[in-house]
């Protein structure tokens, strides 16, 4: 059988500019971007993913890659795969955000450790948080819900190299400030209750000023912290179940 070569450029057309959108959503999502993951995994990850979903997306013209069309295409595919995983990265730094907030409240901001995942620096409560919001993603299958999102935005985004939609990135804008609302409300209750310890601690200095507050008051501070933290595990994962489905409906709208 003999194959032309416009045959042949659709074919490699039609793996080519999925690959391109599966390969910068997986350099840039957490867990798949991970820096623990090599690169070459995240490319056979981003190649067998494409072989796999090649079947279920529809056909793409013929499109010449050097041409102004298709850098326009290339574009707009390396665009619409790094805001989805930003969207995912802003999701989990909100957690280690909100652990952060509590480290520093709680005198911990100087224990800080190097974020695998990411390769900076964060603090102990911080990455603690990161760990148990990325079992909890698994848990739930975000994984599985990510892949669905990215087959369906080649059906409502399809690959055309048209024009980028650029109000994308204000409610990208509006979502990076809900993460902000959310990981302060998840800090709050530590938040409040080392205020008002270290509140205790200033009465007691002004009725008794011989007392040595720096040698009581950070270790008191820290274990109401942790007690605090323990207190509010339960109220914890609903709302990162409600972070995550905000933020996977958030998703959804955005490649619809």
């Amino acid at each position: 059988m003999e194959i032309s070569l416009e045959e042949l450029g659709a074919l490699v057309g039609n793996f080519f500019w999925p690959f391109i959108r599966i390969a910068a959503l997986f350099m840039v999502a957490p867990i798949f971007g991970a820096r623990t993951v090599p690169v070459r995994i995240r490319i056979i990850l981003a190649v067998v993913m494409t072989l796999v979903l090649q079947s279920s997306l529809q056909s793409t013209e013929a499109i010449e890659p050097l041409s102004s069309n298709g850098i326009l295409v290339i574009l707009q595919q390396l665009a619409i795969g790094i805001v989805m995983g930003l969207i995912l990265q802003i999701m989990f730094a909100a957690l280690v955000m909100a652990g952060q907030l509590m480290a520093t409240t709680m005198g911990l901001g100087f224990a800080s450790m190097v974020d695998p995942q990411n390769g900076v620096q964060v603090t102990m409560l911080g990455q603690f948080y990161l760990i148990i919001s990325t079992l909890f993603f698994l848990a739930i299958d975000g994984h599985l819900i990510v892949l669905q999102l990215l087959l369906d935005s080649f059906t409502v985004l399809p690959i055309n190299g048209a024009e980028f939609p650029i109000q994308i990135f204000w409610e990208l804008g509006w979502f990076v400030s809900q993460m902000f609302i959310a990981a302060v409300l998840i800090s709050l209750p530590v938040l409040i209750g080392v205020l008002l310890v270290n509140l205790g601690f200033g009465v007691m200095t002004r009725a008794a000023p011989q007392l040595n507050i720096f040698a009581v008051g950070f270790p008191t501070t820290m274990l109401a912290g942790f007690i605090l933290m323990f207190l509010s595990l339960p109220v914890l994962f609903p709302l990162m179940e409600s972070l995550f489905s905000n933020s996977f409906v958030f998703l959804r709208l955005l490649v619809n």
